[in-house]
């Protein structure tokens, strides 16, 4: 497989969002669905609707999200659709809750390593093509949040979320997510990840925003503050190639704090998702970093 370009600048602005969608040289097709993280109530530290509001714009694209399967303000639609007015996210866009109203959608995975099914909200058959929008940050179970968990964990449903951790259990508890074989459920996420690249295959690009870089998720309500500097703003038609870059860039970092975020990555085994994602085969480790100023 050849090198997938991954483009990078480190100028974090609204403007520079756009810019590196741009110079991807693609434009998304029909309804675009723009997947991002909303931020669960309490959180400090995920990206605010006001900065995403020119790309959301460029693309005209509709806000999705899916309700989590931890107790919290996005469980359930109502608590979830009600966060997203407090959050500003409803003000400025069209959202959509795509699980908010069953039945799930089920991709089948036939290749996947541990899950051969992954349950997504439905709602996403009214979309043509997506942009995932992540905030790469790290992550308590993941070890690293960006665009394969925003592919995985991200577009499944309540229920999907579930299955996923629980490693293609059904009936799986609450207590059983936590529990689970760690690499197997980082493959797990791989292999849902891939279902979702495949719905949209050709017709999804990638952009990771590497700012307020805690070690917790968007998904903490008690978040710790970000240990590193702001590094930039990725883009890529690769998910796996971007978050390979975006790794990267934080051990090339001379900031000091890059040992605390490195230490969460490792500690859950982060990067196997990566590599059990190139095993699947929609993607590559292998990239080009082409820096635009």
């Amino acid at each position: 497989m050849e090198k997938a370009k991954v483009y990078f600048t480190k100028e974090i602005t609204p403007e520079s969002v756009v810019k590196m969608y741009e110079i991807l040289g693609v434009n998304l097709p029909g309804k675009v669905a723009v997947k991002l993280h909303s931020g669960e109530k309490g959180n400090q530290n995920y990206i605010k609707p006001e900065f995403v509001k020119a790309i959301v714009n460029k693309v005209n694209g509709t806000v999705v999200e899916c309700n989590t399967a931890y107790d919290g303000a996005r469980n359930t639609t109502e608590r979830h659709v009600k966060l997203m007015k407090e959050h500003g996210w409803s003000e400025y866009f069209d959202v959509d809750i795509m699980d908010g109203e069953g039945p799930d959608k089920v991709l089948e995975i036939p290749n996947g390593k541990v899950i051969k099914r992954d349950y997504v909200g439905k709602n996403i058959d009214n979309y043509d093509s997506m942009l995932v929008l992540s905030h790469f940050k790290g992550h308590p179970m993941g070890g690293y949040g960006g665009a394969l968990k925003q592919l995985s964990i991200g577009v499944a449903s309540g229920h999907g979320k579930s299955f996923i951790h629980c490693i293609g259990n059904e009936n799986g508890t609450f207590e059983e997510m936590f529990q689970v074989n760690q690499d197997k459920f980082l493959e797990a996420m791989a292999d849902a990840a891939s279902a979702v690249a495949k719905h949209f295959e050709n017709k999804i690009v990638y952009i990771n925003v590497m700012c307020n870089l805690s070690v917790d998720c968007d998904c903490c309500a008690v978040a710790e503050d970000p240990c590193m500097k702001d590094i930039g703003v990725l883009a890529s038609l690769d998910p796996i190639a971007i978050d390979q870059a975006c790794i990267d860039l934080i051990k090339k970092s001379d900031d000091s704090g890059k040992e605390h975020f490195l230490e969460r990555v490792e500690s859950k085994h982060g990067t196997h998702t990566i590599d059990a994602a190139t095993e699947l085969g929609f993607g590559t480790k292998e990239y080009e970093l082409i820096n635009i100023d």
